[in-house]
């Protein structure tokens, strides 16, 4: 008899599914995904690991590529923040500026992806995919919204000389929590009160960078020399995001609390935060294993030599987790379909945690990490 290295046959036999007509969402996750194979499997193995997270008190970082809240995604959001599931968040501006829609009522509609973009373009109708969006009522209306916010939070005197995008969207978020007819419909908003910071790494490459960088010109128009003051300039530093994202994982590694992520996508986002791990070890010369938990949910490639594609093990490399083939998955799922069971299975699951606040904490513990590293040289 031939001797077998590994014992092939240890997994559990996969049958024929059984739906029933009143299964929960546990249920269907455990009962039926967790029995089939490809990426079935692999978003019931996303469920487990993320209740593990939540479970293990780590601190739950939630990164967001693309433009996820014109479909309504936010919502699913607001209610992990509320719950306390989710600690801080990395994403794209475009997350941040639709988000804002629902929170004053404007209009997004769902759309026809096969639709004449030249007859949309002509009634002033923008298209993401299948999502309708309203130029001038909601678009133009949200560019003044988000700019009479801002304008607002600079003449209260909010703004310190440096400062983060975190810190920008705590302002943005108080500014709707004042201001709108529907708070409740922001992830902003709620992330706002519950003190959870995000961090926007590409600021610039959004409607809300695009709105914020035109106040000046405004403040400006009647100056004879024409010239800008730099002082008026809404111009959060990247600077501050490395190091405050570094910081809050700096700082749950001196407080032995396990980290974990979920990434949404890829992108910028995914980046950010992965390199919070390099950037404690590699540039500042401190041991740091990387993220304990990581779930990608995304339908991108990692055969194309993209971050958005690059599989989670081989960050192992570049310090960005502990070990590979542990404590990670990639559900190769639509985001829009996986993430909702996610979240719901979490739900369905897990008791709310207590909020970490870690935005209230962020000038205490960005200090904690720059004295560790001037220790380290």
């Amino acid at each position: 008899m031939r001797h077998m290295k590994h014992n092939y046959w240890e997994g559990k036999p996969i049958s024929p599914i059984t739906i029933s007509d009143s299964m929960t969402i546990t249920q269907l996750v455990d009962e039926v995904f967790d029995g089939m194979g490809f990426n079935a499997k692999r978003l019931a193995e996303a469920c487990h690991l993320f209740k593990t997270m939540i479970d293990d008190n780590s601190t739950v970082c939630l990164t967001l590529a693309g433009a996820m809240t014109p479909v309504g995604l936010g919502g699913g959001i607001i209610q992990m923040i509320e719950n306390g599931f989710i600690d801080w968040i990395v994403t794209t501006g475009a997350n941040t500026y639709h988000d804002l829609h629902f929170a004053y009522k404007l209009p997004v509609h769902q759309g026809d992806y096969t639709a004449d973009d030249n007859e949309l373009a002509e009634n002033d109708v923008v298209r993401i995919y299948d999502v309708y969006i309203d130029m001038q009522r909601t678009l133009i209306a949200q560019d003044k919204i988000i700019q009479a916010l801002t304008q607002k939070a600079v003449e209260r005197n909010k703004f310190p000389e440096k400062y983060s995008t975190a810190y920008y969207n705590k302002l943005l978020g108080e500014g709707v929590l004042e201001t709108a007819k529907a708070p409740g419909c922001s992830f902003i908003a709620s992330a706002s009160k519950h003190d959870v910071p995000v961090f926007v790494p590409s600021f610039a490459d959004s409607s809300v960078g695009m709105g914020t960088s035109y106040l000046p010109i405004m403040a400006n128009a009647g100056s004879m020399s024409g010239q800008l003051n730099p002082k008026e300039f809404i111009d959060p530093s990247p600077t501050m995001d490395v190091l405050e994202s570094a910081a809050i994982v700096h700082n749950s590694m001196l407080n032995e609390i396990p980290r974990g992520v979920l990434e949404v996508g890829g992108g910028v986002p995914k980046n950010f935060l992965q390199q919070t791990g390099p950037m404690i070890s590699q540039i500042i010369g401190m041991e740091c294993p990387g993220e304990n938990y990581v779930i990608q949910v995304t339908v991108d490639r990692p055969d194309v030599g993209g971050l958005s594609g690059a599989t989670i093990n081989e960050g192992k490399s570049w310090g960005k987790i502990p070990k590979a083939g542990e404590g990670n998955v990639i559900p190769y799922i639509d985001a829009t379909v996986g993430v909702p069971i996610i979240f719901a299975y979490a739900l369905d699951n897990c008791k709310p945690r207590k909020h970490r606040r870690l935005g209230e904490r962020l000038p205490e513990i960005t200090q904690e990490l720059i004295e560790a590293a001037r220790m380290e040289r």
